[in-house]
């Protein structure tokens, strides 16, 4: 099965939500991303604020991997993928408290930026299985 291709990032209308916001874009058919489960995942970001592409998987040709619930992503994103199914296309805004907050972990990230994500979820494994 082939990847999707490089989604753009498009900001909304309007001021920015202060409250995580999903949209499914594609909705999957594929198992689905629970707490406990393994995704990987292609996701293109941008600020809310500047429409700025700020980080891209499909520019690093290597799709991020990480366990729902666990820590490994921000808390927005973590959050925005569940109930994703595999195959699906999501765009999910994060606010400030859920993405890096004051913190600035970018020259393209300013504090208290609201973030703009599209996501591919590729693959959904269960706990112990493999991606």
């Amino acid at each position: 099965m082939s990847e999707p291709a490089k989604p753009e990032a498009e900001v909304p209308e309007g001021p920015a939500p202060t409250e995580l916001t999903t949209r499914d874009l594609v909705v999957g058919e594929g198992p689905q991303a629970l707490p406990g489960t393994v995704v990987r995942v292609h996701y293109v970001g941008v600020t809310f604020a500047t429409g700025r592409e700020f980080d891209s998987s499909w520019e690093q040709d290597r799709p991020f991997k990480f366990a729902v619930g666990g820590g490994k992503a921000i808390k927005g994103l973590d959050r925005g993928v569940r109930g994703m199914k595999a195959g699906g296309r999501r765009e999910i805004i994060v606010p400030p408290r859920l993405g890096y907050g004051k913190q600035s972990p970018s020259a393209f990230i300013p504090p208290n930026s609201t973030l703009v994500f599209v996501v591919d979820l590729l693959t959904v494994v269960a706990p112990g299985g493999s991606v």
